[in-house]
């Protein structure tokens, strides 16, 4: 069923009775030509890009849970293309150009909301640095306005702008960028590509490989084995525990990272504002809660829950960026498990095991890259070659030296 008006008046008028699932709960089946591991966005992403833009149906994705119970659904929902490596910023620029056609692509409303993303600089120094990310967003054809303190202020006049310890000099603005609805996101990619015969299985393990002749030709999984001519994994946090069943040692950590929301409140925050002179960023959501977080827990972990150390280090950052915070109560946290790479940024590339390929090492970058990289990784398995806004996320760049090292980003605590 298509979504439209007409379709949402004819179901008011009959009790809401015509309705279908979002998606088929499939049974797997004894071979496809591709199977993805993992049912997060990117893995839906890639499943729903091979059906539509390279005709590839005979696909399965297989998630060991439920569609929208892992990072997908653990995140703050914010979307951006504000990098500044050359290797970075064509690659997001990209996911940014899907996600403002993304809703009309897949039929489906995901809350696409492009309310603006300030990050706020404190002292010279990170001026400069700013404009120089400002710049380079330019020249790669992505809007950036560097505003200054009264610019700032007009935006968002309840932040602190004459704290002594962390003044406010002005910000980074990307108008274009902005939140969408996570879980939404994922249902989305789910119903399109269950429409064009992908089978989406859930509550399905991979347990090992199959391989044929130093080949990986299948998975066995909780649910039996399954054949494929192509395996790609987009699991995340899981990335380096699946890898290794295929005897691939990968350069990332798993580190927990937070999130937070608190009481809903009248509407305050206009857009998406990140603190400066530390880890935080902010927005609020349409119910009115507010939603934030910072730093990665800063230990290797697979647990999606934290610690309260970072629970305290996130509060006192928002304390010092707006006060006000203070009054409000929080509802709860919860953890998404990060794939942390050692330079900060992702890897979408075959491995050196024939038949398999990686979609990895997304950091902090991971919802926001969404589309980009299910439309990259499904141009890689299609083709056998990597898209060209994707090109610099080798897997031998770590042993090549050729490193996309976004500053702060990286694994190492001493990043942070």
């Amino acid at each position: 069923m298509r979504f439209s008006v007409l379709s949402l008046a004819r179901e008011a008028l009959t009790g809401h009775r015509g309705w279908t699932p979002t998606w088929r709960d499939a049974a797997p089946r004894d071979a496809y030509d591709v199977v993805i591991i993992g049912g997060g966005g990117h893995g839906l992403a890639t499943a729903y890009y091979l059906a539509k833009e390279f005709g590839i149906r005979n696909v399965a994705v297989l998630e060991k849970g439920w569609i929208g119970g892992g990072n997908v659904g653990r995140n703050t929902t914010i979307i951006r293309s504000n990098y500044l490596l050359p290797g970075n910023e064509p690659f997001y620029e990209q996911a940014m150009k899907l996600w403002e056609g993304l809703e009309q692509d897949f039929n489906y409303n995901a809350m696409v909301s492009q309310r603006g993303v300030l990050n706020l600089y404190h002292s010279d120094a990170q001026r400069d640095a700013y404009a120089r990310r400002g710049n380079a967003m330019r020249l790669n054809g992505v809007d950036s306005e560097l505003l200054d303190r009264d610019g700032v202020r007009a935006m968002a006049p309840f932040l602190t702008f004459d704290d002594a310890r962390f003044p406010i000099q002005g910000g980074l603005l990307q108008r274009r960028g902005g939140t969408a609805r996570h879980d939404a996101v994922a249902w989305g990619y789910a119903r399109g590509a269950s429409d064009r015969g992908v089978d989406i299985v859930q509550h399905c393990k991979v347990t090992g490989f199959l391989r044929e002749a130093g080949r990986v030709v299948g998975v066995e999984t909780t649910r039996g084995t399954i054949r494929a001519g192509k395996i790609g994994m987009a699991v995340a946090g899981h990335s380096s525990r699946v890898a290794g069943m295929a005897g691939l040692r990968l350069p990332i950590e798993s580190h927990v990272l937070q999130a937070f929301v608190s009481e809903g409140i009248k509407p305050l925050i206009p857009g998406v504002v990140t603190f400066g002179a530390g880890h935080f960023y902010i927005s609020q959501s349409d119910k009115g809660g507010l939603v934030f977080g910072g730093d990665i827990d800063g230990y290797n972990s697979y647990a999606q829950r934290g610690n309260l150390a970072v629970v305290e280090d996130v509060c006192e950052g928002g304390m010092a960026l707006m006060p006000m915070i203070g009054r409000l109560r929080l509802l709860r946290s919860w953890g998404g498990i990060m794939d942390m790479s050692m330079d900060g940024s992702p890897i979408i590339d075959r491995t050196p095991v024939d038949g398999l390929y990686l979609n990895a090492g997304w950091c902090y970058g991971g919802f926001k890259a969404t589309p980009a990289s299910g439309f990259c990784f499904a141009h890689l398995l299609a083709r056998d070659e990597p898209h060209p806004v994707a090109a610099a996320f080798r897997l031998d760049r770590f042993a090549s030296g050729h490193l996309i090292d976004e500053k702060g980003a990286g694994a190492q605590p001493n990043l942070h």
